[in-house]
């Protein structure tokens, strides 16, 4: 038994096609920055998906579903190895799993030689499989929304006008259906068929454009100028907070109305230092701004958090807490089972207390008029939800503090800053991002870039910010997540109905996935039954 098993895994890791998915599934990764070849973002999928159609049956179509699903999150994950080590794989190799419907609706849809209603079929199922996934992979518990592909468009505001309506998802949708467009182009044998595949193509392509176009910005309210600071990697002690004060100590010159300090700004708790708590409101009064800091520190009988801080004069004028913590890096999930990886990677150590969800920041500008913050950390800018959450509580401005420094030679910090663009989309609000090290980013409210410090730069960039009027939401701050919703449902109905279908066999036909390539279903109308077991033959 044990060598029968042994031969079975043995013949599947040696099926060249399961190892051309895993290698197509990184294809569209190259979409992202570093690399920026967004174009990929649209057709980088049509070589997985061709090797999908191409399985002889369901069952095979969904094991290569799932390692092109591993490859896409081993190629858009590569930077975490030497943090978890080993558990990358084991990442991988688990939530490719949930890719196993998009290979099968591939393969139901698409294989062979498609007609129109399966083309059609598969321009609304394909993408809502796909999108399934990645909501699926959003959650939380399995490691956040890292790698949309919607998000590999951040540097065409047009196209995410898209994001204005649906959020990334709607990005999304319209990536996977031109994928799925040029499939049908290649695959189909009828001309009016490869011409329903071609327009598909087309209205995906014109889609965010033409809602770009419709929708006019609406007029900013009033200007804020924000200070954003970067000092790059210290190497001295106490580096953080020396390098931002040093930095934000000749803006006043500059008349910012707030100074921002990236992720992990401020290495002790400053209500305890008193030192440092003086030194940060002289130099609020100096500079004649807040300055919304990061403070990293273990707290006595609390343990350690992230803490966003907003310094004035008088003192804190207010906080949030960092909620969504990183995977492995500020904590470990099931650390019960999984602590072993603190010992062969730089696996966190402990877990980091998190906070208790988004709210606002009450800021004011120079002339002492409310300027409402929406503030959070790292990589809570990933989640399309948090952003939300704050301009529909009344945010003028989105706020990122970041901190890549452990990344920092990776594609990473490039990934990272480009989503600001996308959440300034979705919610209409400007964006900007400070990084203690990373890339330092500004985005105005239709996910336009304003300005870029790379890793490699450090110092301080000022930026002229237009405030959209209060109470002001685009339509998928109304509508939410109403995309994945609805493509949740497309795809439950269409699994539904292919298994409906499978299970009902056509009379007289036996039917069995896996025949030998030319076998037929085999006619048995008028046969005798088999006997039953124990019967005489």
């Amino acid at each position: 038994m044990a060598a029968r098993r042994s031969a079975a895994v043995w013949r599947a890791l040696t099926r060249p096609a399961r190892w051309a998915a895993l290698a197509a599934g990184g294809l569209p990764i190259l979409a992202f920055p570093a690399l920026n070849l967004e174009f990929l973002g649209w057709c980088g999928l049509v070589p997985g998906m061709l090797i999908i159609r191409a399985a002889p049956g369901a069952r095979e179509a969904a094991v290569r579903g799932w390692w092109l699903g591993a490859g896409f999150l081993l190629a858009a994950m590569y930077w975490l190895l030497p943090n978890i080590g080993p558990a990358l794989l084991l990442v991988a190799a688990v939530l490719g799993a949930l890719w196993t419907g998009f290979g099968v609706a591939i393969w139901a849809l698409l294989h062979g030689r498609p007609g129109a209603r399966s083309a059609l079929a598969a321009l609304l199922v394909v993408p809502s499989y796909w999108l399934l996934t990645e909501w699926a992979r959003s959650w939380q518990g399995f490691g956040g929304p890292w790698a949309v592909l919607g998000t590999s468009q951040w540097q065409h505001p047009a196209v995410l006008g898209l994001a204005s309506v649906g959020g990334v998802w709607l990005v999304t949708f319209a990536l996977v259906a031109a994928n799925t467009g040029i499939v049908i182009l290649i695959a189909a044998a009828r001309l009016s068929v490869r011409l329903l595949g071609a327009a598909a193509l087309a209205v995906a392509l014109a889609a965010g454009p033409v809602i770009f176009a419709l929708t006019a910005a609406v007029p900013p309210a009033r200007q804020v100028t924000v200070a954003l600071v970067q000092p790059g990697i210290q190497h001295i002690r106490h580096p953080q907070e020396g390098a931002s004060q040093r930095l934000s100590g000749g803006l006043r010159a500059r008349h910012p109305d707030l100074i921002v300090w990236g992720e992990s700004s401020v290495g002790t708790d400053i209500e305890r230092d008193r030192a440092l708590f003086g030194q940060l409101k002289a130099l609020s009064a100096r500079t004649g701004a807040q300055i919304l800091l990061n403070q990293d520190a273990t707290l006595p009988g609390r343990g350690q958090s992230k803490v966003a801080l907003l310094i004035g004069p008088a003192g804190i004028d207010g906080s949030y807490t960092k909620t969504r913590l990183v995977p492995f890096g500020e904590y470990i999930p099931f650390r019960f089972m999984l602590s072993w990886l603190t010992s062969v990677s730089k696996a966190a150590p402990s877990n980091m207390l998190p906070g208790d969800g988004a709210h606002l920041i009450q800021a004011t500008d120079r002339a002492g008029r409310p300027l409402p913050l929406g503030v959070l950390i790292c990589f809570e800018s990933a989640f399309p939800d948090m952003s939300r959450v704050d301009a529909d509580l009344g945010a003028q401005l989105i706020v990122y503090q970041t901190s890549d420094s452990t990344f920092q030679l990776s594609w990473a910090p490039a990934q990272h800053a480009s989503l600001g663009a996308v959440r300034a989309a979705e919610t209409g609000r400007p964006v900007v991002q400070a990084a203690l090290t990373g890339d330092t980013v500004a985005f105005d409210a239709r996910g336009r870039l304003l300005a870029r410090m790379t890793a490699s730069q450090r110092g301080v960039s000022v930026v002229r910010l237009g405030l959209p009027p209060a109470g002001t939401r685009t339509p998928y701050d109304r509508l939410g997540d109403v995309v994945p919703w609805v493509a949740t449902g497309v795809a439950l109905l269409a699994g539904a109905s292919w298994i409906v279908r499978v299970r009902r066999p056509r009379r007289g036909q036996v039917p069995f996935e896996d025949n030998p390539p030319g076998a037929r279903s085999v006619s048995v109308v008028g046969a005798d039954p088999p006997p039953e077991k124990g019967a005489p033959g």
